[in-house]
């Protein structure tokens, strides 16, 4: 197949020094070109944002509202670009992302740098035109986080990284409230705040089982810099500042009775979870390839999404006249 170089001169040089191809296929698939998007981070962001304006007490014109979540779509899959092609060098060492489109020769950096930058001016200048100028800043704030503050100088920096960097995954919400109110309430900052508290044992509990990963690319995951039992317990303080804050947002005008119950269970399963992860020690964890931090994982998967459908399904009582309060 015939190739191209990769002319992106400050990756190309870490590249290099990491013994990856400079080379790349001249033409590269679309689908490569969507890998890039992360669409599996951008069916969450999609997800919570169309909750946050669905639950928002001002409905909005549906032509209007489809397009704004597009623009949030897309603007998560702008962050995602720009986040691989700024990661590429620390992908490569990777199990788990070392067949990413750039690590792995298929696109060119300067391709996905150009693509997100693209994205990223075309679904913040939409979208404040489409919806409003605070709904467009919240999302160029998103990436602008995600991008600069999150991949370029906390993930390589400090072991906090997942917990400061949780602040852009957790604004989607508060954009899709934005998009049909104009501004900024209560409800919005719980539902970001929500969002927030899960980040970190959601993570971590992955990097408990992916460790080795994160020790070869020289990232400051809690585990390489703390150990696997600070780890546990950080997993477990989280928790309890998580459920909490599950529980406030139940008694806010978009939650109830509905959604109380659905955070009861959801939050009691994840603090049983988070403390089994707590009080095994190492040799059981390895006895049984960390079945219970992946339990764990899986479960932080679940608990986010169903309380935000439990948000749906309150806002489509308060629609049929049945108040929580």
């Amino acid at each position: 197949m015939r190739t191209q170089s990769i002319s992106d001169p400050t990756l190309t040089q870490a590249m290099a020094g990491r013994g990856l191809s400079r080379t790349v296929p001249a033409h590269a698939r679309p689908g490569d070109y969507i890998v890039l998007l992360k669409p599996r981070v951008m069916s969450l962001v999609v997800f919570t944002a169309l909750v946050g304006l669905l639950v928002a007490p001002v409905s909005m014109n549906p032509i209007r509202a489809v397009i704004s979540i597009l623009c949030i779509a897309l603007g998560g899959g702008a962050s995602g670009a720009l986040n691989m092609w700024w990661d590429a060098d620390i992908d490569a060492q990777m199990r788990r992302t070392a067949n990413r489109p750039i690590p792995a020769g298929r696109v060119a950096p300067h391709e996905a740098l150009v693509l997100g930058l693209v994205l990223s001016v075309l679904s913040v200048g939409v979208l404040s035109v489409v919806a409003n100028l605070v709904a467009g800043a919240l999302l160029a704030f998103t990436i602008f986080f995600y991008v600069a503050i999150y991949s370029v100088l906390l993930k390589r920096a400090t072991p906090q990284n997942i917990v400061i960097g949780g602040a852009s995954g957790a604004l989607p919400p508060m954009i899709g409230w934005a998009c049909a109110t104009g501004g900024i309430a209560p409800e919005s900052l719980l539902m970001f705040a929500l969002i927030f508290m899960w980040t970190p044992p959601h993570f971590w509990a992955l990097a408990l089982f992916v460790k080795s990963d994160y020790g070869r690319a020289g990232i400051p995951m809690l585990t390489e810099t703390h150990g696997r039992p600070a780890t546990r317990r950080h997993i477990l303080a989280y928790t309890l500042l998580l459920i909490p804050t599950s529980l406030a947002l139940g008694l806010t005008s978009i939650g109830g009775p509905v959604y109380l119950a659905v955070a009861g269970v959801l939050n009691l399963r994840f603090l049983l979870g988070a403390w089994a992860v707590f009080r095994r020690t190492e040799e059981q964890a390895e006895a049984d390839s960390q079945r219970a931090e992946r339990r764990l994982f899986r479960l932080s998967l679940s608990y986010l999404f169903l309380h935000f459908c439990a948000l749906l399904a309150e806002a489509l009582l308060h629609a049929q006249g049945f108040s929580g309060w």
